[in-house]
């Protein structure tokens, strides 16, 4: 029986809820792909002339599920979306290709459109084989229910050992036209940075063509979902889709520099920011958010790098679990970054208490102080390399023991 957790004590003391985005509808349903007694499915209808955007893992070794939304996006429309949880159709060979070919299939059938215009994700356990014809029926029943509200029953359908449905939304006008954004996203382990990290989807029902919704997205998620690692592990299965529905009546934009576009960018980029930082703070076994800022690197580029390395080291995010202001792991993992660094000119900090300088123990350092501050939920670390203008920040959690229980029992 797979290891069950509580809520993550980082979690939103509060869910949101979108509201109704025009041309948009949604049902769940349990069709017993691994759990029982929960929802495992999710339908998501969308309006003839909607537009979508995607990015993908980088993995060499995708889920079948990404290589059949990569096919289809070319295409610039989409009528629905198929998401299951509970296996990832993953390393399943020519049975998985087959088994995204019926869904697509059923789906279509019971939507009334072309299997070119479904869309799919799978989450859950990689290797064994997706049996799509526990589809057959769920997916013609649950689109009879499809219905604009409540967003809170498609961010559940799609979780896996996540702790908390996660759920972000903005309104923002379009020449003076209100749109609404709401997106819903999982992910809990096997996180890292190399697209966009785990599933997520966010919809909108404003007017924007294809191209121009692929570069917003594409420059939304470098400091959103690029920025979040879990583990260091990018998993087989990552996808980030968003789809604009045209239905609130706007006008429709087709280029993203378009002036018209600049308070959607910031709503947007807010939306993917705020569903990156919950799946931060759901990491598996989490019990703080850690947030690392890189200063005074030769560039953004190399900061990023210095701040993965610091955020990925199993050494520094148990020392934060432990409590622990151990700047002596953090030296360590800028040292093994690869990227330009002078001891003598590090200075580390511990939210505003600033640790080593310079190469040593800061001389004001108080012990005392720095160990109430490591009791907080959301430590900050931050480093400043000396060198240069560049900066970055990175979200991560803590690791503990937990985790590897987790993680332990995942297929049992």
């Amino acid at each position: 029986m797979a290891h069950a957790s509580p809520v993550s004590p980082l979690a939103p003391a509060t869910t949101p809820e979108p509201g109704p985005v025009a041309g948009v509808r949604f049902a769940t349903a349990e069709a017993g792909i691994r759990y029982k007694g929960r929802t495992d499915v999710l339908l998501l209808a969308l309006d003839a002339g909607t537009t979508v955007a995607g990015v993908f893992t980088r993995s060499k070794c995708p889920s079948a599920p990404v290589e059949w939304c990569r096919a289809n996006l070319p295409n610039g429309t989409a009528r629905a979306l198929v998401v299951n949880s509970g296996n990832a159709n993953a390393f399943t060979g020519g049975k998985g290709r087959d088994s995204t070919a019926i869904t697509a299939k059923i789906a279509a059938r019971a939507l009334g459109c072309r299997e070119d215009e479904i869309y799919l994700a799978s989450t859950g356990v990689i290797g064994e084989p997706l049996d799509a014809t526990k589809f057959e029926g769920v997916l013609e029943e649950t689109a009879t229910r499809l219905a604009p509200l409540p967003w809170i029953e498609p961010a559940r359908a799609i979780m896996t050992t996540d702790t908390f449905p996660k759920l972000a939304t903005a309104k923002v006008k379009i020449e003076g036209v209100e749109v609404t954004i709401a997106g819903i996203a999982k992910g809990a382990g096997m996180i890292a940075p190399d697209m966009a990290t785990m599933l997520s989807f966010v919809f909108t029902d404003a007017a924007i063509a294809a191209p121009a919704l692929q570069a917003l997205l594409s420059k939304g998620v470098v400091d959103s979902f690029n920025a979040v690692t879990i583990d260091g592990d990018t998993s087989t299965s990552d996808t980030l889709m968003l789809f604009a529905t045209g239905a609130s009546g706007a006008p429709l934009v087709s280029d993203a520099r378009d002036p018209r576009l600049a308070r959607f960018r910031r709503a947007l980029t807010g939306v993917l920011a705020d569903l990156a930082e919950q799946v931060a703070r759901d990491g598996e076994g989490a019990r703080k958010l850690v947030r690392i800022h890189v200063t005074g690197a030769v560039s953004k580029r190399s900061a990023r790098r210095i701040a993965l390395s610091i955020a990925n080291s199993p050494l520094v995010k148990t020392a934060v679990a432990g409590e622990d202001a151990n700047w002596g792991r953090v030296v360590m993992a800028v040292g093994k970054a690869g990227e330009p660094a002078e001891r003598d000119r590090l200075s580390i900090s511990f939210g505003p208490i600033r640790v080593a300088h310079e190469g040593a123990r800061d001389p004001a350092y108080d012990e005392a102080e720095t160990s109430a501050y490591m009791k907080n939920d959301v430590i900050d670390i931050t480093v400043d390399i000396g060198l240069g203008r560049g900066k970055d920040r990175v979200m991560t959690c803590d690791l503990t023991k937990e985790y590897v229980a987790i993680n332990g029992d995942y297929r049992s």
